[in-house]
């Protein structure tokens, strides 16, 4: 067989490796079999227990939980198929890396941190492998990027106070709903917040 053969086999070995991996801690966070905490864990104080355990038990959450294992699911599911192995080795990154991360900070496992710096390397062995495909997308993502429009330089000093009617407006849905529940409470709070900024 040609190099280039054996070569794109291997990609497609460390493929199918890390789609396994995902979707295996994928289905264990959806069954609810990782992140288990046991009684002596909930009846310590918070003080009295180690990163780990207490790591575990913050991770088991609910939606965190599921959001984590489903993101491992989509990303292996991504990494399986030929159209999409690109997409799935760029989304299961920062899933890899941000375990790394936890890791190294909460859980305190070395053997975990060998495991996952190679599957962050099979990753980007993967892109590299495709890297003709994802310089060329990332040419026409970039190239040319600007506003459609042509702006005048004072325009541009206004932009502090769209920042700040742009954050008003994402909090008015909040502000109707309380007023809905509770108009008192919030015509109250209303009226002390705006005495303190005037």
């Amino acid at each position: 067989m040609k190099k280039e053969v054996l070569y794109d086999y291997f990609i497609l070995s460390l493929r199918v490796t890390l789609a396994f991996t995902l979707l295996t801690y994928g289905y264990g966070k959806m069954t609810h079999s990782q992140f288990q905490v046991h009684d002596d864990t909930l009846n310590a104080v918070v003080k009295d227990l180690d990163l780990f355990r207490l790591s575990w038990y913050l991770f088991g959450h609910e939606p965190f939980n599921y959001f984590i294992g489903i993101s491992q699911i989509i990303s292996a599911v991504l990494l399986l198929y030929n159209r999409t192995a690109i997409i799935g080795a760029m989304v299961s990154f920062p899933i890899f890396l941000n375990i790394l991360i936890i890791d190294i900070t909460y859980v305190q496992m070395p053997n975990f941190y060998y495991r996952l710096t190679f599957y962050l390397l099979f990753d980007i062995l993967i892109c590299w492998h495709y890297k003709d495909k994802i310089f060329a997308a990332f040419r026409l993502i970039f190239d040319g990027i600007s506003t459609r429009y042509k702006f005048p330089i004072w325009s541009y000093f206004l932009l502090p106070l769209m920042i700040v009617l742009i954050e008003l407006a994402s909090s008015l849905p909040q502000l109707i709903v309380s007023v809905i529940l509770d108009p008192l409470s919030t015509l109250e709070k209303l009226k002390i917040t705006l005495s303190s900024i005037f």
